[in-house]
């Protein structure tokens, strides 16, 4: 049975409400509500400004980098919402221990480690400058000054001086950099040496927009997450860029919920992650403003070795929680490999018969279907990818197979973002100084 996961104390509650952590005192917890996460249909006025979620990673549980105990760590991410104020959201869903953070800094990014000069801005927590996260539990910070602009890199750094031997991250596909030993979150990229692709501790930067701004969670494995392309080549990436440069109310974040290896179905083999089902809550529900879900997985379940029903049975049962929330839901079929335990006779079968059931079922449960296989499939042997779109493994693809999916999206089927209808794409027109 699929688990609809813990409740995350003091963390994000399993509601389409905004639930705002902040540690007072020592380690007391306040929790507040704000409107501005409902749906733009669900209020009067709803066209004003209010904070929408502009990037998120999915969370899980990782070991920790040697050396990063008593560093810094500096984060390049790409929100998709542009605004003038930004809040950070902090995890330690998978710790053991309270985790406590030093100090942050949010700041304008030239694409690497270094900053925008004028724009470093110190984040506090309850008027704080250091945090405790208790165990299980996620926070989020004030509000920080401090302009995003849709498809810009910004850069969060992160000193930590003390951390457990597991730490809640994504391990992929994030541009970061480690510091020597010390707080440098406002040094500038000389004090950055080593590189990372992980994100640690950061999940979440919620932006303060001047309208609404609706969001699509795309929810997945490695495909999702872009493994085989380089740091915003994945086919959510691709799509939010899109969705943004058309302005007017198809403009909608495209927000990342994919983990390597990530399964459906939850068994008694190792796990990548939490399945979709037991993470719907904090990468879905809580994602402020989204009104869409698209779930693209079944190939690491198919590898493992489950049929396609039990991966049609878990596909219905997500879509049904999905509208149970209150959100559109989209299921795509899954694409075709020849690799390892993806690639053998009985596999192939399993991904036939799913993909057929995903076709002509889908719909039946889901607001609509994306056919991911047939767009990346080589036409003469559509078990397998087509050459251009390999990403030379049998099974990730390249970044012109990501480029395929996401043409396979019809954006007219979403939701879209009614209050900036006949607005061109945001641009900000004023400075962080």
């Amino acid at each position: 049975m699929i688990g609809f996961g813990r409740r995350w104390g003091g963390g994000w509650l399993p509601s389409a409400l905004a639930v705002l952590v902040a540690l007072t005192g020592s380690i007391g917890l306040a929790v507040a509500t704000d409107e501005s996460y409902l749906p733009v249909s669900a209020k009067a006025g709803a066209c004003r400004p209010t904070w929408v979620t502009g990037w998120q990673a999915a969370a899980q549980p990782g070991p920790s980098r040697p050396g990063l105990g008593g560093a810094t760590v500096r984060m390049v991410v790409h929100p998709q919402v542009t605004g003038s104020k930004v809040r950070l959201r902090l995890s330690n869903v998978y710790g053991a221990t309270p985790l406590a953070v030093g100090a942050v800094t949010a700041a304008r990014s030239d694409g690497a480690a270094g900053l925008i000069l004028g724009t470093a801005r110190p984040v506090p927590f309850g008027g704080r400058q250091a945090v405790v996260i208790p165990p299980g539990a996620e926070v989020v910070s004030d509000a920080v000054p401090l302009v995003a602009e849709a498809g810009s890199p910004l850069a969060v750094s992160v000193f930590l001086p003390v951390v457990p031997q597991v730490l809640t991250q994504h391990p992929v596909m994030q541009a970061a950099y480690l510091s020597g030993p010390g707080d440098v979150t406002f040094g500038d990229a000389g004090a950055f040496g080593a590189q990372m692709p992980s994100s640690v501790v950061l999940t979440g930067i919620d932006v303060y927009a001047p309208r609404p701004q609706n969001s699509v969670v795309a929810v997945g494995d490695s495909i999702t997450d872009g493994m085989g392309a380089a740091p915003g080549e994945s086919w959510p990436d691709v799509l939010g860029t899109q969705l943004v440069d058309a302005g007017g109310a198809t403009t909608m974040a495209v927000l990342g919920a994919g983990i390597s290896g990530n399964r459906l179905l939850a068994d008694t083999g190792p796990q990548q992650g939490d399945v979709p089902l037991a993470r719907f809550d904090r990468d879905v529900a809580a994602a402020g403003g989204a009104t869409d879900v698209v779930l693209s997985i079944g190939t690491n379940d198919i590898a493992a070795g489950r049929s396609a029903a039990d991966i049609a049975a878990g596909l219905q049962r997500f879509a049904e929680r999905a509208r149970a929330a209150g959100k559109r839901v989209f299921l795509t079929t899954v694409t075709p490999s020849a690799a390892g335990a993806h690639g053998t006779p009985a596999a192939v079968a399993a991904r036939r018969e799913l993909n057929a059931w995903v076709r002509e079922h889908g719909p039946a449960y889901a607001d609509g279907v994306f056919d991911f296989a047939a767009a990346v499939a080589d036409p003469a042997d559509p078990d397998r990818l087509a050459q251009p779109f390999d990403a030379g493994d049998g099974l990730h693809l390249s970044a012109a197979g990501y480029r395929a999916l996401a043409a396979a999206v019809d954006p007219a089927l979403f939701t879209g973002s009614p209050c900036l209808a006949g607005n061109p794409p945001a641009r900000v027109l004023v400075s962080n100084r």
